[in-house]
């Protein structure tokens, strides 16, 4: 299994993650983390092989829906933070005990994880608030130009290469963007569209490090080291401002225990999938929690997107997925 990929599933929960989804820029070999090329494909076994990331896709939409239930019930984005930053810590510590890591990092790679959980404090706030700012399919389709954007950074700093093909699909995706967005913008929170993409520019710099200075290191320790600051960013924020907001009702504290399970087991099942049908295809099924979240979003939110956001919608999802499989060739 790629570094890449392992730390990608990781960062799922660290920064949304989680991961929403994987890295879909870098063949996953990105996620949504390290060389630059793209990893060898691995044919599945059977069909059921690919039920593992379909899943784990399946579950990170869950999770997106479960969010603005817990915040509808009373919680703001950084009591969440805190508290469910406490509960990774936790998941990873015994996680570390039960599969120990090949090796420990150096004490630069260390230092750099440590940097990275700052910005996954910024990630993980900025995502967390415009989901709560936002309707969750327009919050989690603006976030998800992190992957075109760490395409074009590591092209422009000569970590990756992209093709005029890219290029395109990069621009058709922008578009989308803009259709889904420009027609509407007076009704959307302008705080909620600004957390979102500093979200997603946060996480671009933080695959791009990764990419660059990581690629040995293992990706479930990095996540550890860049949790624990982050989570303590978190937590003094809430002892300066103090107020910390707790669910008002069974149903926000059982959308909150959803939310843990599901980006759990999104995590365990993309480690699973990139081990069985391999990182590029695993990337391109977690291309699904967009488009799942925003069909959640209608059928169980309520909410709805006009004919030209849903056009935008479907163009920028597409041009995702055709954005990386460009890249490859």
């Amino acid at each position: 299994m790629s570094r890449k990929a392992q730390f990608d599933a990781s960062a799922r929960l660290a920064p949304h993650a989680g991961p929403t989804i994987g890295d879909p820029t870098a063949p996953f070999a990105k996620a949504r983390g390290m060389s630059t090329t793209a990893a060898p494909a691995v044919l599945p076994r059977r069909t059921s092989d690919l039920l593992y990331g379909v899943t784990a896709a399946v579950s990170f939409s869950i999770a997106d829906i479960l969010l603005k239930v817990v915040f509808l019930s009373g919680m703001d984005a950084l009591s969440l933070a805190g508290l469910r930053g406490v509960v990774v810590v936790l998941f990873f510590m015994v996680w570390l005990r039960v599969g120990r890591p090949p090796r420990r990092h150096t004490p630069r790679e260390r230092l750099i994880a440590l940097g990275i959980g700052l910005l996954f404090s910024v990630t993980m706030f900025g995502l967390l608030e415009s989901i709560a700012l936002l309707p969750v399919s327009i919050a989690i389709l603006a976030y998800f130009v992190y992957p075109l954007l760490t395409g074009l950074a590591g092209a422009a700093t000569g970590v990756d290469r992209v093709g005029w093909r890219a290029l395109l699909a990069a621009f058709a995706a922008f578009i989308g963007l803009g259709l889904m967005l420009g027609f509407h913008l007076e009704y959307l929170a302008p705080l909620g569209l600004a957390c979102a993409f500093i979200a997603a520019i946060a996480r671009v710099v933080t695959l791009l490090m990764t990419r660059a200075y990581l690629n040995q290191a293992d990706a479930r320790l990095t996540t550890w080291y860049s949790m624990v600051p982050s989570t303590a960013v978190y937590l003094v924020a809430i002892a300066i401002i103090g107020q910390f907001s707790m669910p008002q009702s069974l149903a926000g504290w059982g959308a909150f225990l959803g939310v843990t399970i599901t980006t759990t087991l999104s995590t365990l099942l993309i480690y699973i999938s990139t081990a069985r049908i391999g990182p590029f295809r695993t990337a391109l099924i977690m291309n699904l929690e967009p488009l799942l979240t925003t069909l959640f979003s209608m059928l169980l939110l309520g909410e709805t997107l006009t004919l030209t956001q849903g056009a935008g919608a479907a163009l920028m999802i597409a041009s995702l997925i055709a954005f990386q499989l460009v890249r490859t060739r």
